[in-house]
């Protein structure tokens, strides 16, 4: 459902994470999974840390954009840093999904750090059966 359209995104989340944080202009990449469940599509963001208030989620056409911004933690003036390992800044994610997907009916949950996004597979895309009628029927039917 998930339709790639640059092969070099990975090369690009890891030269983002090694420049260090994101920027409103230049934002980090957040690692996700996507798998269709029945009769909707699922995308799981690894986002922990983040605030819900500051997740920001878009959809235009058929483009989904996911932004989060992680904030440093407040800390007295006196406190010196001894490692900082999580990732801060802002972290963005576009997707382009298909056209089989409804848009109109995407639900969004956060917990435990994984914001989850399902999007229903739209009506028309679902599988169906279509009924074959023999000819003779059609005949009687006409006649």
């Amino acid at each position: 459902m998930l339709m790639r359209t640059d092969p070099f995104r990975e090369l690009d989340r890891l030269a983002q994470h090694l420049a260090g944080p994101g920027t409103w202009s230049r934002p980090s990449a957040m690692p996700m999974d996507a798998y269709r469940d029945g009769h909707e599509y699922v995308i799981a963001f690894d986002l922990p840390g983040i605030d819900p208030q500051a997740l920001d989620i878009d959809v235009e056409r058929n483009m989904l954009t996911v932004k989060a911004e992680r904030r440093p933690l407040p800390r007295s003036e006196s406190a010196q840093t001894e490692l900082s390992e999580r990732p801060q800044g802002v972290f963005s994610r576009q997707i382009v999904l298909a056209d089989t997907l409804d848009t109109e009916r995407i639900s969004a949950d956060y917990e435990a750090g994984v914001l989850t996004l399902r999007i229903p597979i739209a009506e028309r895309a679902k599988p169906r059966k279509i009924s074959v009628r023999s000819a003779g029927a059609h005949k009687e039917l006409d006649g």
